[in-house]
C-alpha cells in the first residue's frame, strides 16, 4: 500500500473538502511559507523510526492533537486556541512497525472527541470523551456497531455528509479482498449505526477498492475516485474508477445513472482502463475541479516507453477527457510488492488558477512541481518548480539527515499546521536501529 505521509507536503487533511479556491492567475499559486508570521511550539517528543499519520482537529475554541509518542503510545493532547498549556492524555494503544497505522480524530455536535487509530487488519481500536472536550475522559469502546464486522479494520477516516451528520469510513478486510464501510453518528442517541446497509463496493473476493474521497464539488455533490487492487501487490492496482453523490447513500454514475450498491467492477464507471502493472497506485488517483467546476481526476500510469507520466481526466458534457500532463524522460517509478512505500512521487488535485488555468502539484523525489494547462484544452502550459513543505518551513523546523518531514494541516482553513521529521515507511519491518525521538510542533498563524 502506498503511503502518502511518505513526503514532505501538507496532504493528510480530512478527506471530505471544500473546493479548493482559485489561485493567483500568474501561477500555480503555491502557498506562501506558514513559517512566515507564525507562532512554532513544541508539543511532545515523538516516535521518529517510520511515519504514520497524525491527526489535527481544530474547534473554535481548541484544538486537538493525535500522535503516538516516543514510546509510541498513542497520545491525546489539546489546548484552547487562545492559550499555550496542553492537557496530554495517553491511551492504551501502541505503535508496531506500520506506516498504514494512521490516527482519525473528530469532535461531534456535544463536543465529545473520537479518537480511532493504530489500525491495520486489526479489531477497533476507538476512544471516546465522556466530558466535552476533556481528553482525559477518553474511554475505550468496544464495539461501534457491528462486533464481527469490527474485526480486521484500516484506513479509518473522519468527515461529515451534506447533513453535517459525523461519519466514519474504514476498509473492511484485507488489500485485494476488502470492502469499504460507512457509519453515521446518532447525535441525539450518541450512538453509532450503519449509514449504508451494504459495502460502497464490493470486491468478489477477488480484489478490493482503493478510495480517494468524497471530496464536496461545487455541484453540490460528493465526488470519489478509485483504482480496483487484485492482491497486496501494489503493481497490481488496475482500473481507476468514478461514482458521485449528493448523500453518500445514493451513487451514480458521471452522467446521471444510479448505481446498485455494492458497485462490482463489472458494473463501475471507468475512467481509464489501465492494466495490473501499468504503473498506477493507489491513493494517487486524486480528485480536483476546474475552473468550471467540472470535475477532474489527477494519476499516473506508464506512457509507451515506460516511463511513468502524469495524466488528468475531465469529465466534460460528453464524457470523460483524459490527457497526460507531463513529458519526463528516463523517470520510471516502478513500485511492487506489499508493506508501506516510500513514495517517490505525490499527485495532488487540479485547482482552478483564474478562469482560463489549472494547476496540476506533483511531488516527485522530494521537490514541488507545478504543472498549468489550459482550462479549455488541457494541454500543458508551463511546468514550474513548487515549494514542498519542507522547503517552506526550512529554518523553522530541523529535518535531521535520512528523515522526512511529515505535515498536516487544519482542514477548515485556519492555517494552524503540525510538522515532524520521521524516517520514510520501511515496508512496515522493522529497522535495525532505533532513532532518536523528533519533536512534534504546531504551527499558528498570528
Amino acid at each position: 500500500m502506498l503511503f502518502r505521509l511518505a513526503v514532505a507536503v501538507a496532504l493528510f487533511t480530512a478527506t471530505l473538502t471544500a473546493p479548493l479556491a482559485a489561485q493567483a492567475a500568474d501561477g500555480c499559486g503555491a502557498e506562501a511559507a506558514p513559517a512566515r508570521g507564525a507562532t512554532v511550539s513544541a508539543i511532545d517528543r515523538v516516535w521518529s523510526g517510520h511515519a504514520a499519520r497524525f491527526a489535527l482537529v481544530v474547534t473554535d475554541t481548541r484544538i486537538f492533537v493525535g500522535y503516538y509518542d516516543a514510546n509510541r503510545q498513542l497520545s491525546i493532547a489539546a489546548r484552547p486556541r487562545d492559550a499555550d498549556d496542553w492537557t496530554y492524555h495517553k491511551v492504551d494503544s501502541w505503535l508496531g512497525w506500520d506506516s498504514h497505522n494512521s490516527i482519525a480524530m473528530a469532535v461531534d455536535e456535544a463536543g465529545q472527541l473520537h479518537v480511532v487509530g493504530n489500525l491495520h487488519r486489526d479489531p477497533l481500536v476507538y476512544f471516546r470523551t465522556t466530558g466535552a472536550g476533556d481528553v482525559r475522559t477518553l474511554r475505550r469502546e468496544a464495539v461501534m456497531v457491528d462486533a464481527a464486522r469490527e474485526r480486521r479494520m484500516t484506513y479509518p477516516i473522519f468527515l461529515r455528509d451534506a447533513e453535517r451528520r459525523l461519519i466514519l469510513k474504514y476498509r473492511d478486510g484485507g488489500s485485494g479482498n476488502g470492502n469499504e464501510i460507512y457509519n453515521v453518528y446518532d447525535a441525539a442517541a450518541a450512538r453509532w449505526r450503519p449509514l449504508l446497509q451494504t459495502p460502497l463496493t464490493d470486491g468478489e473476493g477477488k480484489r478490493n477498492a482503493y478510495f480517494m474521497g468524497p471530496v464536496s464539488g461545487p455541484d453540490g455533490r460528493f465526488h470519489i475516485a478509485w483504482v480496483w487492487r487484485d492482491t497486496p501487490m501494489a503493481e497490481t492496482n488496475h482500473d481507476l474508477s468514478y461514482a458521485r453523490s449528493t448523500d453518500l447513500v445514493h451513487w451514480e454514475r458521471s452522467d446521471g445513472r444510479p448505481l446498485a450498491l455494492p458497485i462490482r467492477l463489472d458494473a463501475a464507471e471507468i475512467v481509464d482502463p489501465v492494466p495490473v502493472k501499468g504503473g498506477m497506485i493507489n491513493n494517487n488517483t486524486v480528485i480536483g475541479f476546474d475552473p468550471a467546476g467540472r470535475v477532474m481526476i489527477s494519476y499516473h500510469k506508464f506512457d509507451a516507453a515506460g516511463d511513468t507520466q502524469i495524466h488528468v481526466a475531465r469529465r466534460d458534457a460528453k464524457g470523460w477527457t483524459r490527457a497526460r500532463v507531463s513529458d519526463w524522460k528516463g523517470f520510471r517509478w516502478d513500485f511492487g510488492g506489499g508493506g508501506s512505500l516510500d513514495s517517490r512521487l505525490v499527485v495532488e488535485g487540479a485547482r482552478p488558477v483564474g478562469k482560463d488555468r489549472i494547476c496540476v502539484p506533483v511531488i516527485r523525489d522530494g521537490r514541488r512541481i507545478d504543472f498549468l494547462l489550459d482550462a479549455a484544452t488541457l494541454e500543458r502550459v508551463a511546468e514550474l518548480p513548487g515549494q514542498a513543505m519542507a522547503e517552506r518551513l526550512a529554518g523553522r523546523v530541523a529535518v535531521p539527515a535520512g528523515m522526512q518531514l511529515n505535515s498536516v494541516e487544519d482542514p477548515g482553513g485556519s492555517g494552524i499546521l503540525l510538522a515532524w521529521p520521521t524516517r520514510p515507511p520501511h515496508r512496515d519491518l522493522p529497522s535495525e536501529d532505533i532513532p532518536e525521538p523528533t519533536v512534534l510542533r504546531l504551527l499558528v498563524p498570528r
